[in-house]
């Protein structure tokens, strides 16, 4: 009778818990969806879901995106922890840019977005961009751009100012100057001799002592022995 009434009083609370309106676990409260972001653009072009960028970098940034495209081009980063279950970063983007773009009229629309659980990129921009931006190079700049300053250490900032950077050469009537190349890391100099080195040195040490005394041992004993 004990165990029943224990069970029971087990299942109230949990139904009363998860009526609690507003009481949800952490990892649902992270996942981002297009519902998570306004019906109009917000007035900052920095949105950091995540609380990825520091103060100075979000203001450099905001700065950045606001000059990018003149009255053109509404540029904008939005950063997140993680998608709701199914969405990817680029169907996220296309909603908002629809969205926003209605708010906007006339000016075109184009969307950095950081994943930062996976570290990931997207790039999306309004249809009206395909022209001066088509698919493969909004892809290439996610990718490659953003994504290898990401998987070198989570440097956000610098991925979004890179993919700025890019973007705007091609925007501006310039060839694409294509992702960043991977520079070989060249072995830093040291005046401290390698294993190798160190071998090697010791075994021309020893041929030199061998040398030295098997000509002078037996220069001395026929000396000794010729007096």
């Amino acid at each position: 009778m004990g165990h029943v009434f224990r069970a029971r009083l087990w299942a109230a609370l949990i139904s009363a818990v998860l009526l609690i309106p507003g009481l949800v676990m952490p990892g649902a409260a992270w996942a981002t969806g297009a519902a998570d972001f306004p019906m109009a653009p917000p007035a900052s072009h920095v949105i950091d879901q995540a609380d990825l960028l520091s103060r100075a970098a979000d203001s450099e940034l905001d700065r950045r995106l606001l000059d990018f495209g003149g009255d053109r081009i509404d540029a904008r980063l939005i950063t997140l922890r993680r998608l709701d279950y199914g969405l990817s970063l680029d169907a996220l983007g296309d909603r908002l840019v629809q969205r926003w773009g209605d708010q906007t009229g006339s000016t075109s629309q184009l969307l950095l977005l950081i994943e930062s659980q996976n570290n990931s990129a997207a790039v999306v921009a309004s249809p009206d961009l395909k022209g001066q931006l088509p698919s493969e190079l909004l892809s290439s700049t996610a990718i490659s751009t953003m994504g290898l300053p990401l998987r070198e250490g989570a440097r956000y900032r610098q991925a979004s100012l890179d993919a700025l950077d890019r973007l705007g050469v091609v925007l501006d009537g310039g060839e694409d100057p294509g992702p960043p190349q991977l520079m070989e890391r060249l072995p830093i100099e040291t005046n401290i001799p390698t294993r190798e080195e160190t071998q090697s040195s010791n075994a021309l040490l020893w041929v030199v002592v061998l040398l030295v005394a098997g000509t002078l041992v037996p220069m001395i004993t026929w000396w000794v022995f010729s007096r």
